[in-house]
């Protein structure tokens, strides 16, 4: 069983370190799907009380929503290689349409796991009823008892009302629903059309051919999947070599010991080095040759972010 949970753990990790955007927002999009409807089924209780009402429907569709947005922008590689980038180099380098480009690549991929969570608490209509049912105009309903007020139309979500007002109830909670419905496939329809156009404008502004940008997709990936997997070993080696410096000796697995024997490490990177290969990277060519990524740049010898050698900036950032 344990080796079952750590296979389905481990095939669920290759899926979320995928560089393929389109499956890691669909990802992110059925996981917050499913949040979602867990929130619903256990969380979600309506005071039904005047004024809390619209707090609480309020808080319920846009408190997980920032939180969501805010834990994208955590996960996003690019907010922590700008931060490096400031840190390291300032933002001298970067024209206002390379500034915009990178905040939009951080902002659109941040923004899959909360609009997920809006459209799908619009279209469910729950929270929508419970914020606005008291603000529903008795004076709308036909012939509303003239006796009741927004009090009992905030209970409406609750069905703790008198009998003689479950019709004007039903009414209510159809059209709330109907209007939360249709601002959700709204919503869905607004934000289809602005990634249909933004991905027009990515490849009609790309100085990339698109065999070209699905080579550079490709080297980004196998970059990074090569890197992180040699970074493992020589941290390893390293560890075993300092380890076994303090205590005389190490105890390593036969695997362990291959990798030992096979990779000799003799020291570390300098910080500069690392530095080099770290921050923001806008596609770069020199001399007419394309420079893929940092470690790109840096293995042929390129210094700094700047302008082409030409004299123009090829606006394009890696994904």
């Amino acid at each position: 069983m344990a080796a079952l949970i750590a296979e389905n753990f481990r095939f669920l990790s290759l899926f979320f370190k995928s560089k393929d955007v389109m499956i890691f927002n669909g990802l992110v999009a059925l996981g917050t799907v499913g949040s979602e409807e867990l929130f619903s089924v256990v969380a979600f209780n309506c005071p039904c009380s005047p004024a809390r009402n619209y707090i609480y429907g309020l808080a319920a569709i846009g408190v997980p929503a920032l939180a969501l947005f805010l834990i994208g922008v955590i996960w996003n590689n690019h907010t922590w290689n700008l931060v490096a980038e400031c840190h390291k180099r300032g933002t001298k380098n970067f024209s206002a349409a390379a500034t915009f480009l990178l905040f939009g690549s951080i902002m659109g991929r941040a923004s899959v796991a909360p609009i997920t969570w809006s459209v799908i608490s619009l279209l469910r209509g729950e929270a929508y009823i419970c914020a606005l049912s008291e603000f529903v105009k008795p004076s709308s309903l036909d012939k509303f008892p003239a006796e009741y007020g927004a009090e009992v139309l905030a209970k409406f979500p609750c069905r703790d009302i008198p009998a003689n007002l479950t019709k004007f109830r039903d009414e209510v909670t159809r059209r709330l629903r109907y209007e939360s419905q249709l601002f959700g496939w709204l919503l869905i329809g607004i934000v289809a059309v602005l990634v249909f156009l933004t991905k027009c404008l990515k490849h009609c502004c790309s100085p990339l051919s698109y065999r070209q940008e699905a080579y550079w997709a490709q080297y980004r990936s196998n970059e990074d999947k090569l890197f992180r997997r040699t970074a493992e070993v020589h941290s390893r080696i390293l560890a075993a070599k300092n380890v076994k410096q303090f205590f005389g000796f190490v105890a390593l697995d036969k695997e362990e010991k291959e990798l030992v024997q096979e990779f000799p490490v003799e020291g570390v990177q300098p910080s500069p080095q690392w530095n080099a290969i770290t921050g923001v990277y806008i596609y770069r060519e020199n001399k007419g040759f394309p420079l893929y990524s940092r470690l790109h740049k840096w293995a042929k010898g390129v210094e700094g972010n700047g302008p082409t050698p030409e004299g123009h900036e090829l606006l394009f950032l890696a994904s």
